[in-house]
């Protein structure tokens, strides 16, 4: 029996779901990128993490986010290549619940919210401990 799929730690679901090229209609299926996909070009390309950083992040191995990352590029080049619409979704996923104590990964509302909150008591108590004046 296969070992069951562990969910992959994604930040946040893409914002924009559905790409279409310009032009004539295309004449095939759409591309599917998978989310973990997403979040591995996310992460690796836009975000400039190392494979070692993006699996640390993902919580899987290092060899599982370069088979996913190698699966997302080879997704985007058929579509690109192709004239073939984009579309994300799916996936073993798990959202990233904003719980982590680093703030690793910067985009979800919550890492957002806790990490700006964080930083105005740091602020709040450097200024108690060293009052100017």
């Amino acid at each position: 029996m296969p070992r069951p799929r562990k969910c992959r730690k994604v930040c946040q679901l893409p914002r924009i779901q559905e790409f279409h090229p310009l032009g004539p209609p295309p004449c095939g299926p759409a591309v599917v990128l998978n989310v973990d996909e997403y979040e591995a070009i996310r992460l690796i390309d836009q975000q400039g993490l190392s494979q070692e950083e993006c699996s640390a992040y993902m919580q899987v191995a290092r060899t599982t986010v370069q088979m996913i990352y190698n699966s997302a590029r080879k997704k985007l080049a058929e579509a690109l290549v192709n004239g073939l619409p984009l579309r994300i979704e799916g996936g073993a996923y798990q959202l990233c619940d904003g719980n982590e104590k680093a703030c690793g990964c910067g985009g979800c509302r919550r890492h957002l919210h806790v990490c700006s909150q964080k930083i105005l008591r740091e602020e709040e108590e450097h200024e108690n401990r060293n009052p100017i004046g």
